[in-house]
């Protein structure tokens, strides 16, 4: 189920070297909806969405090992609360580890995992819920007391993480203050479980990448040998004319190019 895709946002694949567990990779923000694309003219898929992500863990056991790796700035409420309780209820052993921001929903969604750690140089945000909204005086006032009691709901997943380590007052108070945490912190608050002092490293290529390896030299072996058989043609071209005429290069740089590759 491995899968590749250079705009990777999600990025989901069996761990080589350990079996029945998967790596994922949470690296933008979290959205309902994909980008728009202006030379197709047509809306990407999100690759951040709950949807997306439901059916990415559709294909994982419930048995399984998840390590979700997380370097993002949030996004939408809506779609990381989701994100969080298919996380919960899956089955799987979730292990977190912030690679770089978990700010806003995506800290939240760090939440739902088992074992929370934080790298060295990383960093948490906390806050309250921003909305756009239109209307009149009556619409404006309601949309905030709507906030309020989402924020009320959202409150309880962070209180539940701590484990009584913080307090909802002092939840409150650094979430109106839009509460940067350094990991030391984070972990004081109870909302992670380990600071990583070590530098993990890349785990040494599976039998699937050496494949894919030998599979791209035996692809440039092949476009090697199709460009050296193009260039005798050529050369057997140029050298058969009796009277000048024109082609798509000179003579000399053909001999030029001949005298690099078959010397």
């Amino acid at each position: 189920m491995k899968k590749h895709n250079p705009k990777m946002m999600l990025h989901l694949e069996p761990h080589q070297s350990i079996p029945n567990t998967y790596d994922m990779y949470l690296y933008d923000d979290v959205k309902a909806r994909g980008r728009f694309d202006w030379k197709t003219w047509t809306e990407l898929e999100s690759e951040t969405s709950a949807k997306y992500f439901r059916d990415q863990l559709a294909g994982i056991p419930a048995d399984a090992t998840i390590n979700l790796y997380i370097n993002s700035n949030g996004g939408e409420v809506k779609e990381g609360v989701s994100i969080y309780n298919q996380l919960k209820r899956h089955g799987a052993t979730v292990n977190g580890v912030v690679d770089g921001n978990a700010y806003s929903v995506a800290f939240l969604i760090l939440m739902a995992c088992d074992h929370k750690v934080m790298n060295l140089g990383t960093s948490a945000l906390v806050h309250n819920m921003w909305t756009i909204c239109m209307g009149n005086a009556n619409d404006l006032r309601k949309e905030a007391d709507d906030l309020d009691k989402l924020m009320e709901s959202n409150r309880q997943i962070f209180l539940e993480a701590a484990g009584g380590k913080l307090t909802e007052e002092k939840l409150i108070e650094m979430m109106d203050a839009e509460t940067f945490l350094t990991p030391d912190e984070c972990l004081a608050y109870g909302f992670i479980d380990e600071v990583n002092h070590e530098i993990v490293p890349e785990p040494a290529p599976g039998p699937d990448d050496d494949d894919e390896v030998d599979d791209d030299l035996e692809q440039l072996r092949a476009e090697n040998e199709q460009m050296k058989a193009q260039l005798r043609e050529l050369q057997q071209k140029v050298q058969s004319l009796e009277e000048p005429v024109q082609v798509s290069m000179a003579p000399e740089v053909v001999q030029d190019l001949v005298s690099r590759y078959f010397k």
